[in-house]
């Protein structure tokens, strides 16, 4: 049997804007699947939640399963994500897998994964903004890294260059520090959202170095006078003594057409993570559509004539997750009419229940 999985990192609009959102989506072929599909457990997230709803699926702390439609109704069965163990509030302990996926090898030491990025300052409170709009060179980020590394061996610890939005940072000594990651604390103000522990004063102390060294920096110079945010800042994340065992996801390729439906799959499409983050809803419809002709019409041509006998779609915003599980027999159900309602109901009806 043929399945795959795709992971939809904020395909659930949020309420105020999903009566607009809905109106200006034409996408037959993901009305289909999400209209005739069955819904599995939603799992609702704590408020300030330092690591996204599909951040925590990634790292596979907890399994997600659609329920059988057995009877023709949608199941909507909700669990509340609260209560978890601190190791489970903190950011994905996996530095030492991106270090893996950058060709980095360490043997010893508790790492830390260090972002450069830019923090916004607005009215009473600083913001981080989305690394990804930094649009950061690595030519650049080497010359800031030069830097950052020097400060980091004054205070003791080692800073290893990865690739312009990921360093690595030994701290052995930080062993009980809960930290963020940078896309859950995007677009907030950071004083929550800092990393929290014994040593947090020592991590501040260290931010401070470089922030205050890179406040006059020729990069953020020249940056600036083209008109770029500078690289004022550096955010810390993950903190890992050895690699994690994750669930094999793999980035979908560009099209579904490119992908085998002859055996069992798992891929993440983050086409609407960055437009969501930024509160850029023009761009979120036009990826949507987007996916609509690379993805959600191949694939459900593919479930009527076979060629794919399961779809899940594993969809979240900031604080949702559950699945949409679509076979051929589903699409097959002509009294449920082709519809986006389920998903676009989903912030609307979790806060009911919350309530």
């Amino acid at each position: 049997m043929s399945y795959l999985e795709i992971i939809l990192p904020f395909a659930i609009p949020p309420a105020p804007l999903a009566k607009d959102l809905q109106r200006e989506l034409t996408v037959p072929g993901y009305s289909s699947l999400i209209g005739k599909a069955t819904l599995g457990t939603t799992k609702v997230f704590e408020d300030f939640s330092r690591r996204l709803p599909h951040e925590t699926a990634l790292a596979g702390h907890f399994a997600m399963e659609s329920r059988t439609d057995t009877a023709g109704d949608l199941l909507n069965l909700q669990e509340i994500v609260s209560n978890q163990p601190d190791n489970q509030r903190s950011s994905p302990k996996d530095t030492h897998n991106k270090m893996r996926a950058l060709g980095l090898t360490v043997d010893q030491g508790l790492w830390f994964t260090l972002h450069p990025v830019h923090i916004h300052i607005a009215r009473d409170h600083l913001v981080l903004t989305d690394r990804r709009r930094l649009v950061l060179s690595e030519s650049d980020a080497r010359l800031l890294f030069r830097d950052a590394e020097l400060i980091c061996a004054e205070l003791g610890k080692t800073l290893i260059y990865g690739d312009a939005q990921h360093w690595f940072l030994r701290a052995d000594d930080w062993q009980d520090m809960c930290t963020a990651t940078p896309d859950a604390a995007c677009g907030h103000n950071v004083d929550i959202w800092m990393p929290k522990g014994t040593q947090e004063r020592a991590w501040r102390k260290l931010q401070n170095e470089i922030q205050m060294q890179w406040h006059s920096h020729p990069v953020n110079e020249e940056r600036e006078s083209q008109g770029h945010k500078s690289v004022n800042s550096v955010w810390l994340s993950g903190g890992s003594t050895q690699a994690m065992t994750l669930p094999t996801i793999t980035d979908g390729p560009a099209h579904f057409k490119e992908t085998a439906t002859d055996k069992n799959q798992r891929i993440i499409l983050d086409h609407l993570l960055e437009p969501a983050l930024n509160s850029d809803w023009a761009e979120w419809l036009t990826q949507m559509r987007i996916l609509e002709q690379d993805w959600f019409a191949p694939a459900a041509a593919a479930l009527r004539s076979r060629e794919l006998d399961r779809l899940v779609l594993t969809v979240s915003d900031a604080s949702l997750l559950t699945q949409f599980s679509v076979t051929p027999w589903s699409l097959k159900k002509f009294w449920r009419k082709n519809s986006l309602q389920p998903l676009f109901a989903l912030p609307i009806s979790s806060t009911a229940k919350t309530a």
